[in-house]
């Protein structure tokens, strides 16, 4: 699996977008390509770089799971976009 995080902050934790509710999720990439891509449009949209950053399904998971983080698995046949205004 594959996540971005803020370049220069990876250490920090993955990048989330908020839900509908206000809640964090968490994008968990199954493709690397996918992940990049998402990562260009949000440098493209907010001019803020991201680092892609491989790590096993179990870990990720886990991780969400220890902080109570909402994630979702996007597989290749989904189709993810930056929202205008996710803060």
């Amino acid at each position: 699996m594959w996540i971005l995080a803020p370049k220069g902050y990876k250490d920090e934790g993955a990048y989330a977008v908020k839900d509908s509710n206000g809640e964090k999720v968490v994008f968990l990439f199954q493709e690397r390509d996918d992940c990049e891509r998402y990562g260009i449009q949000l440098e493209a949209k907010d001019n803020f770089g991201m680092d892609v950053i491989e790590i096993q399904d179990t870990v990720a998971i886990a991780s969400c799971e220890r902080a109570k983080v909402k994630y979702t698995i996007i597989s290749p046949d989904d189709i993810v976009i930056p929202v205008e205004d996710n803060d």
